[in-house]
């Protein structure tokens, strides 16, 4: 049988996809169902006087018009997202234990406040009706007493003494400040450096914009409990975080997950729509629908990035790094959701280069404005933009080449395994070889006369170079069960969740190659908490590195169990068998029998030293579960080239090459889709999107795809990918992840690259997004024109 793992084979999941047989939230209905609508916000931070609803009550079709003290009145609690992440190395504690503050804080997520309004396009009112059209008609209805407060929406405008506090019990609005390293030692070193470069970079607020917005179809049952359809990116979290708020027992709290249009990162957590839906569906006594139009996605979705980073780097006369001392800001937002990006952005913020010291100062602060959670990287572009922009810059002041600066500073191959300032360990990654790679592909030695030819046509070439590598960590928790059927099915159960990844395909290539039987026989379930008891869902490049894992683990065991079943079959000797391409085959006489044959005795007579009639005796099933780290390092480089029309400041990204080093690539064609998809969305946030508030007013200025760009297919340039394995030891498939890969250095090759292009006209860093009008007047308030 010719092996799986590594061939391009499409995806199994495209025809029904494609053909629009997807089935996603929004295309479910129960019966008697109705629908609901929310008010929100308009202010940025305002208290909450009083709510005139009558109108609302009094209008047709309206069921109930819910506010938020109607669900503490129903003894339930608001909702606890942990967003103090497991720490990378030992799971057992939390990222962030220790604060200047004193405390990490963590406020719990009413659905609906009661006190105060902390951001526009927060929800306040619910209003429940017979149709989606009344409810949002109802909702216009309620007025809200509402006494403004002076709101702050930056970060580093928060945390300063007379900034409006967004919650009594969080002095300076700062969640927690956290000092990595010893600034004393990393002062030494910078003292006798003999250069030193400092800069601020602001990485913007973005948009999750995923394809298929957000729905939740909640109903409740007196006998079976809670059940929430909706998109995610993992049952497990989602069931447990809403049986904690509502103060149930998780068995009370089903969740199920069918098709997702795209998660990135925020839909690992719960929305406060997924759990109001849940209660109000109590007490209406009836399954209520809410779907999400795109302005209140603009609004109410949590969003990512917003990070300030003031880097420093400290260098010696040839260039080689000495120390590097940065101060993140992370903008939380309103609500405490998530610290992953600090999290992960302080952990590899020396990316590949080796740094002798490193030190870091995090600070979380709290606005009034939409929260943020991770988004697809988390932490890792927005670190890597910082690391390759400084090396642009130090290379420039010291009139070192930008390739050789990075060639006297990579982790050599000779220095690993190595573990960074930081923490991690390293244990494979060709850096330098990718970089070599990257430039020899992307034709980098020919790009002075590309340059000159741009000049000749009146456009402005730039090339830039970057390179990375990742930390994914996630969820340090994962669980498959895995049976073969008496007709020769094979049933996965896993944890994970697909929002667009290829799971049905890619696990199934594993599956097939490691227990021998046919690629079709294999069926994917996740999605449902109904089967899925554990799991950590699908982030941080963590899917197929854990499940993989796994898969493996319960091939071998189910293999085992199989075995003295099998020898009965063949009338022989559990010694004298062995499993070979999917079969039993018995040493002596060659006869064979397979895991169907297996299964149906099995079914027929249970497993041979089973006690009891127990249902599991007689299904031959294992279980495989994982609580810990399986570390990897995906990494590569990539070179954006582009020309600006300095008339105009228009950006056209000509080329771009990008190398990756994803471990042992499961599906090719996949893990390129991937890159495609990342570096669209690395484009979108170097270029076109960007969230816009106003900073005095707080209120929302890109509310709406009319004023929020996204890069669109024609941003897209040529693209030159490959991939390189160099596989880690880190688990027996060698994977390290590529769902990150594009995404991770693309901000950084391309301002690397704008810079080059303006060069003669200003140092300044760039605004991001570098709009075509902000490159237009960086061009000509510059010294050339």
């Amino acid at each position: 049988m010719p092996k799986l793992i590594g061939q391009p084979m499409p995806r199994a999941e495209d025809a029904r996809l494609v053909a629009g047989k997807g089935q996603y939230t929004d295309d479910v209905s129960l019966p008697g169902q109705v629908y609901a609508a929310f008010l929100r916000s308009s202010r940025p931070h305002a208290v909450i006087r009083g709510m005139d609803l009558e109108a609302a009550r009094s209008a047709p079709g309206v069921i109930a018009v819910l506010t938020g003290q109607d669900y503490l009145d129903g003894g339930h609690q608001g909702m606890d997202h942990v967003p103090n992440p497991a720490d990378a190395i030992a799971h057992e504690q939390r990222a962030f234990n220790d604060s200047l503050t004193g405390h990490v804080f963590n406020q719990r997520h009413i659905p609906l406040p009661i006190d105060k309004v902390r951001h526009v396009g927060e929800a306040v009112v619910m209003v429940v009706a017979e149709t989606q059209r009344e409810a949002r008609d109802a909702a216009e209805l309620v007025d809200v007493d509402y006494d403004p407060l002076p709101a702050v929406v930056d970060a580093d405008k928060g945390m300063l003494p007379d900034a409006p506090q967004l919650w009594d019990n969080l002095p300076s609005n700062l969640c927690f400040q956290v000092q990595i390293g010893n600034p004393e030692d990393i002062a030494r070193i910078f003292a006798g450096a003999h250069h030193v470069v400092r800069r601020e970079f602001r990485n913007s607020r973005i948009v999750n914009c995923q394809m298929e917005p957000r729905s939740a179809l909640g109903s409740y049952d007196p006998e079976s409990g809670y059940l929430l359809i909706s998109g995610s990116q993992g049952v497990t979290r989602q069931q447990l975080c809403i049986a904690d708020a509502l103060k149930v027992p998780r068995t009370q709290v089903r969740v199920i997950s069918p098709d997702v249009g795209g998660g990135f990162g925020p839909r690992s957590m719960v929305n406060p729509e997924q759990l109001a839906v849940l209660w109000a569906s109590k007490r209406v006594g009836r399954p209520i629908k809410w779907t999400s139009d795109r302005n209140e996605a603009f609004l109410s979705d949590y969003q990512g990035r917003d990070q300030v980073a003031r880097a420093a780097m400290a260098l010696s006369a040839d260039g080689r790094i000495l120390a590097v001392d940065h101060e993140l800001i992370g903008n939380v937002g309103a609500h405490t959701v998530s610290y992953v990006p600090l999290s992960n952005g302080s952990r590899v913020m020396t990316t590949v280069y080796h740094v002798p010291a490193a030190a870091a100062k995090l600070s979380a602060v709290m606005t009034n404005s939409a929260p943020t959670g991770p988004y697809r990287g988390a932490g890792r572009p927005e670190s890597t933009h910082v690391m390759e922009r400084m090396l642009d810059i130090a290379a420039r002041e010291l009139g070192i080449d930008r390739v050789e600066i990075r060639r006297r500073n990579l982790i050599q191959p000779g220095q690993m395994p190595y573990r960074s300032p930081m923490g991690l360990n390293y244990d494979s990654g060709a850096f330098a070889a990718n970089m070599e790679r990257a430039l020899t592909v992307s034709e980098w030695d020919a790009a002075e006369a590309r340059r000159a030819a741009a000049r000749a046509r009146g456009r402005w070439l730039g090339i830039g170079v970057a390179n990375y590598v990742e930390s994914p960590v996630g969820a340090p928790k994962e669980r498959i069960e895995l049976t073969v059927e008496p007709d020769g099915r094979v049933d996965l159960v896993a944890g994970t969740q697909t929002t667009g990844q290829g799971h049905a395909t890619t696990f199934a290539q594993v599956l097939a190659d490691k227990l021998g039987v046919p690629f079709e026989a294999i069926s994917l379930r996740t999605g449902d908490s109904a089967f899925v008891s554990v799991g950590g869902g699908t982030h941080s490049d963590r899917s197929m590195r854990l499940v993989g894992t796994l898969i493996v683990q319960a091939v071998s065991s189910l293999v085992d169990l199989g075995k003295p079943v099998a020898a009965t079959l063949l009338d022989t000797t559990e010694g004298q068998v062995s499993f070979i391409d999917g079969e039993y085959v018995d040493a002596t006489s060659q006869r064979k029998v397979g895991l169907a044959d297996v299964a149906r005795r099995i079914a027929e007579s249970g497993l041979p030293d089973a006690e009891g009639a127990a249902a599991d005796t007689h299904r031959f099933r294992v279980v495989a579960e994982f609580n810990g780290r399986i570390p990897a390092h995906p990494t590569g480089a990539a070179v954006c080239e582009l020309e600006v029309d300095p008339d105009t400041g228009e950006v056209e990204l000509t080329r771009y090459t990008s190398i990756d080093d994803v471990g042992t690539p499961i599906n090719p064609l996949i893990v390129e889709g991937q890159v495609h998809g990342g570096l669209a969305q690395g484009i979108g946030q170097a270029l076109y999107e960007g969230f816009q508030v106003d900073p005095e007013s707080g209120q929302v200025l890109s509310g709406s795809y009319m004023d929020y760009g996204v890069a669109r297919a024609g941003a897209l340039p040529p693209l030159r990918i490959e991939l390189t394995e160099d596989p880690t030891s880190g688990n027996p498939l060698g994977v390290k992840g590529g769902g990150e890969s594009g995404i991770t250095p693309a901000t950084a090759a391309i301002f690397n690259a704008l810079a080059d292009a303006l060069r003669e006209v200003t140092t300044d860093e760039l605004p991001m997004p570098a709009t075509a009008a902000s490159i237009w007047e960086a061009i000509h308030q510059g010294d050339r024109v």
